[in-house]
């Protein structure tokens, strides 16, 4: 990335509050196109309500989100949805479809954005079940006759049958062994790559974070407290940073919740 480079994805000052709980705190955060960014974080530090935020799944209180330099808040609901349609999401659980097959649950965002027909769509679907490691043959099948290593990948080729610009992946290797989220996280890694996106994920995977992350933030207390290459996470500098990347029961993260 150049200094004049416009990010992607450029959020600014984001604020979110459930009640009481001020889950989001001014979160600025920058991610540039064509790379992968990870947001690393305890459990409950407001990883998923970013995403969601951005995703238009939840409202925030303040702040800007920009796409393309775009602040999506500031748009009418159509045109939101255009901007956010180029987004692929790869949910947590998979959030499959129980009714459909897979080949159906592959094909259903190209049908329902009525990118293309039925037929079309299901050739797709065989097309990115091979990308992601699956035989065709899979898609007749129902996802609750698929192992959680496979129902991952079905989900990561729905997430990538409409090509899109932008995609957000939601703790990939939660529930998998580490062979298992090894290959996750290379077909993410390979998917990311063959198709140009701009990718986000968030996890608290660190083996997860050096794989997949060209770059990496740690989100604390509703903050970005720490930014760099992904590469230099383990070795951050940072006191808080280096308590959860290295997983120590003693330091600043760990004073805190004890007041």
């Amino acid at each position: 990335m150049s200094a004049t480079e416009r990010p992607k994805i450029r959020v600014r000052a984001l604020r979110k509050a459930f009640g009481d709980k001020q889950v989001l705190d001014g979160v600025d955060l920058d991610v540039f196109p064509g790379t992968s960014t990870v947001v690393i974080g305890g459990s409950g530090t407001g990883k998923s309500v970013l995403l969601k935020c951005i995703l238009g799944l939840i409202e925030p209180d303040a702040g800007s989100i920009e796409i393309d330099g775009q602040d999506i808040l500031l748009l009418g609901r159509r045109a939101r949805d255009e901007a956010r349609g180029e987004i692929g999401m790869l949910f947590q659980n998979g959030a499959l479809f129980d009714s459909m097959t897979v080949r159906e649950n592959v094909a259903f965002g190209l049908v329902a954005k009525r990118q293309a027909s039925r037929r079309q769509a299901a050739a797709t679907a065989n097309t990115v079940l091979e990308q992601v490691g699956l035989s065709p043959t899979v898609g007749d099948l129902a996802p609750s006759e698929l192992s959680g290593g496979m129902q991952k990948r079905v989900a990561l080729a729905r997430a990538i049958a409409s090509k899109p610009e932008i995609m957000f992946f939601d703790e990939p290797t939660t529930g998998l062994d580490p062979i298992m989220g090894a290959v996750i996280d290379g077909l993410i890694v390979d998917c990311v790559k063959r198709l140009g996106s701009t990718a986000v994920a968030i996890t608290h995977d660190m083996a997860s974070t050096m794989r997949i992350g060209d770059r990496a933030a740690m989100l604390h207390r509703g903050r970005i407290i720490w930014e760099g290459p992904a590469s230099e996470v383990m070795n951050s500098g940072n006191p808080m940073v280096d308590q959860f990347t290295h997983g120590r029961r003693e330091g600043p993260i760990q004073m805190e919740l004890r007041k």
